[in-house]
């Protein structure tokens, strides 16, 4: 196994192992506690372990190298991963705001809500606690080894944190405030939903654009553009198209230059050209360069 896929198994199953605790823990707490919005961030949480396994299965598939029926390699199916997680956010705090909203509506009609207990209180700053340092150590990771679908993960640990932390404000406003306000309890669900629809949208909106086949940003091709000018002899580049797939891009380009050269002289510039796009792009770009005679 390679050590990029070591490293991103590792921080994957370490996120696991702290979910699958505080599913228990919020599942009974919010059972036991009597906290709706317990019970929700719970719920939350258990999205965040599906999106964990969902990680270690696409991972596997990304890092296998390219084959007869993937030219381009599998870097795709992490994107596809990627976007899961961010489409399985939505759905989560989409249900979580539709719980609330009920809730809300049965307090509105005169029904008692329950009163939440001290144990969900103290569940939710731990889960606070134990999410946010999630968040720190998988988005460390994820940005050092350049994986997108562990800093979507990381950011689905910090959208769980928030979750907790709108949990915790609600319950005790609810258990401190008085009977009235125990509808604080579902309205923090609701908020804290519209805070992970966003999340998830913001994951899910890149990950579109490029399984579309969205070109890359501007300032990226101007980049490419400029390091495969910096050859010596290559008066021109044109014609450059450009893409991503996965955490690696794909490039391809007509690069003008003396029509005098042999051919073993063009082939070597097109080579430094390449070389000098991977010292930035990485080493696994794919690029395709059409000289041509200026």
């Amino acid at each position: 196994m390679k050590a990029r896929e070591r490293e991103i198994y590792a921080v994957t199953l370490t996120g696991s192992a702290v979910n699958a605790v505080l599913i228990l823990l919020k599942f009974v707490a919010g059972i036991v506690g009597r906290s709706s919005a317990m019970i929700a961030d719970a719920v939350h949480s258990l999205s965040d372990f599906a999106s964990d396994i969902i990680v270690l299965v696409f991972v596997k598939i990304a890092g296998k190298p390219k084959d007869e029926g993937h030219d381009y390699g599998h870097g795709k199916f992490e994107t596809l991963a990627t976007m899961i997680i961010g489409a399985l956010l939505v759905c989560v705090g989409i249900g979580i705001m539709v719980s609330g909203i009920e809730s809300v509506v049965r307090s509105i009609r005169g029904e008692e809500l329950p009163r939440p207990t001290l144990l969900a209180l103290v569940v939710a700053l731990v889960s606070i606690v134990s999410k946010e340092w999630l968040y720190h150590y998988t988005i460390k990771v994820g940005r050092r080894i350049g994986s997108q679908v562990v800093v979507a993960n990381a950011w689905h640990h910090r959208s769980d944190a928030f979750s907790s932390l709108g949990t915790f404000a609600g319950i005790g406003g609810a258990m401190f405030l008085g009977d009235g306000w125990r509808v604080l309890d579902p309205i923090a669900a609701i908020v804290v939903s519209l805070l992970i629809v966003k999340s998830g949208y913001d994951i899910v909106k890149p990950c579109v654009s490029e399984l579309l086949e969205a070109s890359l940003p501007e300032a990226q091709e101007t980049e490419i553009t400029s390091l495969v000018m910096s050859v010596p002899g290559i008066v021109l580049v044109h014609n450059l198209r450009s893409r991503r797939i996965g955490n690696e891009i794909a490039v391809d380009l007509h690069a003008k230059m003396d029509g005098s050269l042999t051919l073993t002289e063009a082939h070597d510039k097109a080579t430094a050209a390449e070389n000098a796009i991977r010292s930035v792009f990485g080493e696994n770009s794919i690029i395709n360069i059409h000289m041509e005679p200026a």
